[in-house]
């Protein structure tokens, strides 16, 4: 199993560096598969009664198997249900690093399409042209932090918390995310050499129970930094 490493602990929640291949909880298209949800309860059994689903002990928002970075856990009832208030009211701060392919026309913009499940693909989330029963808001935003030929480093900022938004979101805009095989156009699709998401969870910022705010930094993993040292050079 991929293992997690703690960045801060508390006796109230936990802030965890979520390696890429490691699944949070659960899932039906993964059954069988080691969790990070397993490692939570063996690093802390009392987390196990924590949150709304047995399943998802403390767990108030997740990142996808094969992206890394910042996560937070709620470690007491009272916790998870501050931070979940904070996700709904979109107030806990989300910023990610992402490669991907293509230059932007801009230098930062705000990507806003909404999203629904794709109807060529039913696992695969799509932005729609327009808001219905079927979709749900989505707000992305993105500002250039390095230029290299024909790929982008983007620092990206969610103000909302939709599964897969930023890859959808990317894709759509034009933008597909270095190794990214799932949301990708069939040109990338056969230029793809990176063999993991190119999209990493890189600060994460939110109140504790004193509303306090805390901020955290994970640093990019070797493989991403390893390619960023090779494309600078």
């Amino acid at each position: 199993m991929p293992t997690p490493s703690i960045i801060a602990e508390t006796p109230e929640y936990i802030v965890l560096d979520k390696p890429s291949g490691l699944l949070v909880h659960e899932a039906e298209h993964h059954p069988g598969a080691d969790t990070l949800v397993q490692w939570l309860i063996q690093h802390d059994p009392k987390i196990k009664g924590v949150g709304e689903v047995a399943e998802r002990p403390g767990i108030v928002h997740r990142l996808d198997k094969d992206v890394s970075g910042a996560m937070v856990v709620a470690k007491t009832q009272a916790m998870y249900g501050h931070l979940k208030k904070q996700f709904q009211k979109h107030e806990v701060e989300k910023m990610y690093l992402a490669l991907v392919h293509g230059v932007p026309t801009k230098q930062d913009g705000v990507i806003s399409f909404p999203l629904g499940r794709s109807r060529r693909n039913a696992g695969r989330m799509a932005s729609q042209p327009h808001a219905s029963e079927k979709t749900r808001d989505a707000v992305t935003r993105y500002a250039v932090k390095e230029q290299f030929n024909h790929l982008t480093l983007l620092e990206v900022t969610i103000e909302t918390g939709r599964t897969n938004q930023i890859r959808a979101h990317l894709l759509a805009y034009g933008l597909p995310i270095v190794g990214d095989s799932v949301y990708a156009s069939k040109w990338v699709k056969q230029k793809v050499t990176f063999d993991r998401p190119f999209l990493h969870s890189w600060k994460l910022g939110f109140a504790d129970l004193d509303n306090v705010k805390r901020e955290f930094i994970s640093e990019l993993p070797q493989e991403l930094s390893d390619l960023l040292v090779k494309l600078r050079k």
